[in-house]
């Protein structure tokens, strides 16, 4: 028989290597190249030589050489200046900000003290140290490098709060990179006992409370200077962990057997007992930057070749699988149509067409709008753009179709509006054929269902809805098992039983999804807060310090605060200055944990609505595979619990037993499947004995894999979260009586007590990026309640001088400009004092770029969507149908339709176009793919040619070493870190 872990042993075994391997290891960053990080990243710059930064000596970190800022420094004069701008907004979209909008936060701020004709210049200067961040995190953006980011001297205002938003905020210098210390105390301020010393407390050491931690950590290094002048000493921040291991709800747990060289780099075998899959890399994903471009870990990106097998172990027919799925899709748009609303935030927004060429407005502009002000408000002049409307604007922000379904095998893409065709359409749309005596035209009457209930459900909803499709269609068992597996698989990626799912909001985040495959990190998850921990220092993290009461200050003054006292299980107390609670929400939801005085209505009201669901594991480890390695994951279709029938609440309880199974043999290294329990099953998992469970998954198995026996698997461990009590649970769902806006209510403060966690992230709840990303926003509100906002400087920007509003010679001189030098063997002649003699590279680079020019630019991909050469050519058409029809509507009497109104009726009657129609658009899109294809080709050819040319000239300039001196090999290794930083921060599509 295997040896099982039960859930109470397998949940509190802890390495202790882990904290003996922390403890001791040396403070220094892992020095590789980020592998598979995504183009426009550049390899960076790493270093183990002692370099100074501001002014200060470290050893072991990647640094980048200040001087005195000076504008223009930091947009590198080898790009045009529309590759500039381009790689600019492509870093605020990968920072989740709209490159030519305010954020709210920004606008706030900014609002009152910004003319609307200098958000262009203020959105410029954003993006570009944006840029400077996301094409090297290994490294921090100091300030004389975000001055760069200004053209000229009179902007450094706008400078100044968009560095401080950016850093604050967390949206530069976060994760694992180690910030400039600007503290700088005195003997006297050391000795002195006059200040207390500020200590924050942070209880909870999973993804938000160790993210806070290291954010908290770093933001007080930043403004070190800030403590010096007011006399004290920086803050403290202390982690209260009741468990005795690091991580929360992600859980890598150590299999009994490891098996040396079974991964690379000496990587554990490992299985993931709680989080599991990142959702995407790109567009927005902080996990990115500490993953891909910090780290450097090796990660598995998932494929979508899983099959589907029938409870009697055969494989699902590929055309039936897709048939249902678009039944399943028509369903969940229909009862979409009762989703609630958001109501957009309007910010100011810059002028597009300047900064799509990295333009600054002109003193003419200013001139202009100056005069325009003097008859019409800023309001009847400033430009508005929706912040969460961002990437419905451009084709290049729609990056994911709404109602993407988060974290599971499978996607569902949903408009949100409901299906305005009747279901007799929709279904011979789909390829279905009616039933006989099926009336034409035939739709679903989901309405008084919807109205029947004051908190209807979306499992409800659906179910009724499919019983409506079943008097027009004719429905098998096997359609009915597999509307129960996508059933399943919602319960999934929710954590909850459909019927548990609030029909208006359980999808409250759809839109923010990000891109990318989704992936697993090879050796373990663990090894992303564990980097938190330790990198660049070791945080002070408590470990067994249960937190039994917190007496916190609910006062609403900024400054006069009292201090918050925590009490432990384990006796210990400490006060806090500041206080950020980031348990589970079910461990709120217990009760076990003591308020003083109790919280407010207001934020138990959210605390009851929302929901805590459960999904559990059965982990189980062969000696070897008897299923194919190459398959990420397969589904199992599950009986009904009544023989026979084809009701859907029939299915409810067994749909989501072992539904998903996956091969982890890539990421452990060891030959292990993980089986998924979802939904009502995932309860069951808390109360059966582990010898049935593996019992009935070993049957289910042998069904699949008949061709000779399976196996009784040499190591088990199944999880049972709700019994763990310092979880309670897995993530967070919308519950039917949740508000919109619960989400927010459980992030705000109460006086000096913060909130942190993946349930305090509307815009990413249940995720591990959402927790993240809720850690950096507690650790900002904790400065912001200690200093108070950030100041917007007075003037924000400078008059400018009479030297700036003479037209210059060379104003309009395009940037990258190549000049007509012929190619010579030896290395071109720089003319004294026309470079930096302290700057090797930039010589170097001077000699490349007058002999053979820039690097080819990667040629701009080619629509290649026929349904987007269809909706640029029936824009027009659809809108002006879609207004009539408004305006023949008895609900508005405007006649405008908005735009995604319009976009959901393009979207149908793409649909319902015929094979004819789609034809020429689909032949269209085939010749761009193809022109396409052969400029990228040729582009590839170029740039190969283009580096080995670069190569030779650099080689000739490090072997004659004219213009540095004979240093040998020491002057070779400078140069390539300096052409490693160079290609990081200004290179155009690679390294020079």
């Amino acid at each position: 028989m295997p040896q099982i872990k039960s859930s109470e042993e397998s949940f509190s075994v802890f390495d202790s290597q882990f904290i003996k391997s922390t403890a001791s290891s040396p403070k220094s960053f892992p020095h590789v190249s980020p592998v598979g990080y995504p183009s426009g990243l550049s390899e960076s710059l790493t270093s183990n030589s002692p370099q100074a930064i501001d002014g200060k000596k470290t050893k072991g970190f990647p640094r980048r050489v200040t001087k005195n800022p000076k504008p223009s420094s930091s947009i590198p004069q080898v790009l045009s200046w529309a590759e500039y701008a381009r790689q600019c907004s492509l870093a605020a979209y990968t920072s989740r900000l709209n490159p030519f909008a305010l954020s709210p936060g920004e606008d706030k701020l900014l609002r009152g003290h910004i003319d609307p004709i200098q958000v262009t210049t203020y959105l410029n200067i954003r993006n570009g140290i944006l840029r400077l961040w996301t094409r090297n995190p290994l490294v921090p953006v100091t300030t004389d490098e975000a001055f760069g980011c200004a053209k000229t001297t009179r902007h450094f205002g706008l400078v100044s709060f968009a560095y401080q938003w950016l850093f604050r905020n967390g949206y530069i210098n976060y994760g694992c990179v180690e910030v400039p210390n600007r503290f700088a105390p005195t003997s006297r301020l050391m000795k002195s006992t006059r200040f207390r010393r500020r200590q924050i407390v942070i209880i909870g050491a999973g993804m938000s409370g160790l993210g806070c931690a290291r954010q908290l950590e770093g933001l007080f290094a930043q403004m070190g200077d800030y403590w010096s002048s007011i006399g004290e000493k920086m803050p403290k921040v202390v982690v209260l962990e009741a468990r005795r291991r690091l991580g929360g709800r992600v859980y890598s747990h150590r299999l009994r057997t490891q098996i040396t060289g079974s991964l690379p780099d000496s990587l554990p075998n490992t299985v993931e007992l709680g989080a599991h899959i990142i959702t995407g890399f790109e567009f927005g994903n902080p996990l990115n930057a500490i993953i891909r471009g910090q780290l450097a870990l090796r990660y598995h990106g998932l494929r979508d070749n899983s099959d589907l097998y029938d409870c009697d172990g055969t494989v699902v027919n590929k055309e039936r699988d897709d048939s249902i799925q678009k039944l399943y899709n028509d369903i969940l748009e229909r009862v979409c149509a009762y989703r609630h609303r958001n109501t957009p935030v309007k910010t100011m927004e810059g002028d597009r067409d300047l900064m799509l060429v990295g333009r600054d407005p002109s003193t003419n502009t200013l001139e202009k709008i100056e005069k325009a002000l003097n008859t019409k408000t800023g309001a009847d002049i400033a430009k508005v753009a929706s912040h969460d409307q961002m990437a419905q604007r451009d084709k290049s922000t729609q990056h994911v179709p709404g109602g993407l379904e988060k974290l599971a095998g499978k996607a569902y893409q949903v408009s949100g509006t409901g299906a305005k065709s009747s279901a007799t359409d929709a279904a011979k749309a789909m390829g279905w054929a009616a039933k006989e005596g099926a009336a034409g035209g035939q739709s679903l009457e989901l309405d008084g269902f919807v109205n029947s209930s004051a908190h209807p459900t979306l499992g409800t909803t659906m179910d009724e809805a499919i019983r409506q499709y079943q008097s027009i269609i004719n429905l098998t068992h096997q359609d009915m098992r597999l509307l129960n597996w996508h059933h399943a698989n919602l319960e999934y990626s929710n954590a909850a039983h459909v019927d548990d799912l609030s029909l208006s909001g359980w999808d409250q985040d759809t839109g923010n999804e990000f891109e990318g495959e989704h992936s697993q990190i090879v050796g373990g998850y663990l090894q992303v807060p564990r980097a938190l921990y330790q990198l660049p220092e070791n945080l002070d993290v408590r470990f067994n310090a249960d937190v039994a009461a917190i007496n916190y200050d609910p006062s609403g003054d900024l400054y006069e605060k009292g201090l918050a006292r925590i009490t432990c299980r384990n006796g210990e107390t400490l006060e806090a200055d500041q206080v950020v609670l980031t348990v589970p929400l079910g461990v709120i939801k217990d009760g076990d944990m003591k308020f003083s005085p109790p919280l407010p209505e207001w934020k138990t009201g959210a605390i009851e609505r929302l929901g805590f669901g459960l999904l559990n594991k059965v982990v189980l480890v062969y000696e070897e595979a008897f299923w194919d390695e190459d398959q990420d994951m397969f589904g199992l279709l599950n009986q009904s619990q009544v023989n026979g029938s084809i009701d859907p609440q029939d299915y409810s309880s067994k749909r989501g037993r072992f539904y998903l199974i996956w091969n982890c043999v890539k990421t452990s290294g060891r030959p292990v499947l993980i089986a998924l329990m979802a939904g009502q099953a995932a309860y069951d998992t808390e109360v059966t004995e582990n010898h049935e469970l593996i019992r009935e998954v070993t049957d289910r198995l042998s069904k699949i894999f008949s061709r000779k026996p399976v196996p009784e698997p040499s190591e088990v461990i199944v999880t049972r979260w709700r019994k763990d009590p310092w979880a309670r649970g897995t993530y967070s769902y919308v519950g039917p009586k949740s508000l919109p806006g619960d989400y927010d209510v459980m992030a705000k403060p109460v006086g000096n007590l913060h909130f942190a966690g993946e349930a305090t992230c509307g815009t990413h709840p249940a995720t591990v990026h959402g927790a993240y990303l809720s850690g950096l926003r507690a650790a900002a509100e904790v400065v912001e309640s200690m200093i108070g906002p950030i100041p917007v400087p007075q003037p924000l920007i400078l008059e400018p001088t009479k030297a700036e509003t003479t037209p210059s010679s060379t104003a309009s001189k395009p940037r990258g400009a190549v000049k007509a030098v012929p190619t010579v063997s030896a290395p071109a002649v720089v003319p004294s004092g026309s470079v930096d003699r302290g700057d090797p590279e930039a010589t170097i680079l001077e000699a490349i770029f007058q002999q053979i020019g820039e690097r080819p630019l990667k040629p701009i991909k080619e629509g290649t969507n026929p349904f987007l050469l269809y909706t640029k050519d029936k824009w027009m058409e659809c809108k002006t149908a879609c207004d009539e029809k408004k305006r023949n509507g008895p609900k508005n009497s405007s006649g405008k339709a908005s735009k995604d109104e319009v976009r959901i009726a393009l979207g149908k009657m793409w649909r319902q176009a015929s094979d004819e129609e789609k034809k020429p658009y689909q032949e269209r899109a085939e010749i761009r793919k193809q022109m396409t294809t052969a400029w990228m080709a040729e582009w590839k050819q170029k740039t190969e040619e283009w580096d080995r040319e670069a190569a030779r000239i650099r080689e000739q300039f490090t072997d004659s070493k004219p213009q540095f001196g004979d240093q040998g090999a020491q002057l070779r290794a400078h140069l390539d870190a300096a052409a490693a930083a160079a290609a990081a921060r200004g290179g155009s599509n690679g390294a020079v």
